[in-house]
């Protein structure tokens, strides 16, 4: 008899599988990622995966913005529509939603109860190697969206792409979102081996839209669309945008698709989110074009809508505190250029933590611009680099930081140093930012009780 799980014992289960998430540097090869394990664990469900119309996108920056647009704008056309993403700030429930909607406790552990005589019968045989949890996960969220009848599945890639979990799936849309150095230990150590790794989402027949690429990136993503008879457009040359306006709290362009102009306002800081955003407009001409229903209105609409935390996000004025997740050079590029166009300071504070798989030397050459007062801090995260580590690797490039056990004690640091007209900037890793988020949070709910008494 299988007994009914509740939540905590069902992320328990799931959880207690092997997760990559937590350990760095898993070679990408079909010996730890094999989709027929995913198709056995399928089979049995009536390959939920197939199910619904589907958007699918890999890339190495802007992937859950993207996808967070065309979902936002798809339930505006109104479809029912679920979003599929990771990782999580707060809870694995955020990863699966639908119509706005997390994925309730009950929901989850119902599925996971039911998964569970299935996942340990396929571990059993084990003719491909055992179920990892993100591949669990993924069949519970094509079971999920396959219950609950949906008529579109917005679907971002976990790792790579032609090996991720989510690659069962079949593809009416593949986005690539831009693609630059990441997990490189994994997908390649060139420009040209992630972009093909990225590139095995895009499937037989399908519209491919791809993000402004590299030259090396293009060139891959074009090949694989010939081979694959894959109708290709690209932003930046087929569907282009300009930036019209904007504050802290949003941005105002106009994006030439090639079914009209669209006069948008988002409410997302940085210059990578109008590429994001041109992007999703792109995809969503792309599935008109195919048949479905999508007005110039809806995707107004839709992309005026979107929220999509812990990208440039800013949690308090006086002083101004702001979080992002850039956690590759490129991505913390484009981040230092943004803190410098929106924000006027006099003292910078960063706060910084990464796992350790990723590019810290990188990272701190691009932050060195920004300032002297840096906090180097953990998060609670397996994969979290240690002080010890980050200390080491800003003392080589010439920079003297400060230590913060964690994150919280971190911000508590900055926040007792810095003036009304300070900056405080919270990066290199979303558990971070989650950390970051989750103190604020509390510290303001603790202001206001103190306000009242």
């Amino acid at each position: 008899m299988n007994l009914q799980m509740d939540y905590r014992q069902a992320e328990d289960y799931i959880l207690s599988f092997t997760d990559y998430e937590k350990i760095p540097g898993i070679a990408y090869t079909s010996a730890n990622y094999d989709l027929r394990r995913m198709e056995k664990l399928l089979q049995p469900l009536g390959n939920p995966h197939l199910g619904a119309k589907t958007v699918h996108i890999a890339g190495t920056k802007g992937k859950g913005s993207t996808a967070a647009m065309i979902y936002q704008t798809l339930i505006a056309a109104g479809y029912k529509t679920g979003l599929f993403t990771s990782p999580h700030l707060h809870t694995l429930r955020e990863r699966i939603r639908i119509n706005g909607t997390f994925i309730s406790e009950a929901e989850f552990a119902a599925l996971i109860t039911e998964l569970k005589p299935i996942v340990e019968a396929v571990n059993r045989e084990a003719a491909y190697g055992e179920l990892t949890t993100f591949e669990i996960l993924t069949v519970a969220v094509f079971a999920h969206f396959n219950k609950n009848h949906v008529d579109f599945q917005v679907l971002e890639v976990g790792l790579g792409g032609r090996l991720d979990a989510t690659n069962v799936a079949k593809g009416d849309v593949c986005i690539i979102t831009s693609i630059s150095l990441d997990h490189i230990e994994i997908l390649g150590d060139t420009i040209a081996k992630i972009a093909a790794e990225k590139a095995g989402i895009i499937k037989p027949g399908c519209t491919v839209v791809s993000a402004p690429q590299t030259r090396e990136a293009a060139k891959i993503i074009e090949q694989v669309c010939h081979q694959q008879q894959a109708r290709l457009i690209q932003v930046g040359k087929d569907v282009t945008w300009h930036k019209t306006g904007g504050d802290l709290s949003h941005q105002i362009l106009t994006v030439q698709g090639k079914n009209g102009n669209y006069n948008l306002t988002i409410p997302l800081l940085g210059d990578h989110q109008l590429e994001n955003a041109t992007t999703a407009v792109a995809a969503l001409e792309a599935l008109a074009f195919l048949g479905t229903k999508i007005s110039h209105k809806n995707i107004i609409q839709g992309l005026s809508q979107v929220n999509w935390p812990g990208r440039l996000q800013i949690l308090s004025h006086e002083p101004m505190v702001v979080v992002d997740g850039a956690h590759n050079d490129y991505s913390m590029k484009r981040l230092v250029e943004a803190v410098k166009k929106y924000f006027d300071y006099d003292r910078c504070f960063i706060i910084f933590g990464t796992s350790c798989d990723k590019d810290i030397s990188g990272m701190v050459r691009e932050l060195k611009p920004l300032g002297d007062h840096i906090i180097i801090t953990s998060s609670s995260h397996p994969r979290a680099a240690s002080t010890l580590i980050l200390s080491d690797k800003f003392a080589k490039l010439g920079v003297k930081v400060k230590i913060a056990e964690s994150v919280p004690d971190a911000l508590s640091q900055a926040l007792a140093s810095t003036g009304k007209t300070g900056l405080i900037l919270v990066t290199g890793s979303l558990f971070v930012v989650a950390e970051a988020i989750d103190y604020t949070s509390r510290a303001g709910t603790a202001d206001v009780n103190q306000r009242n008494r």
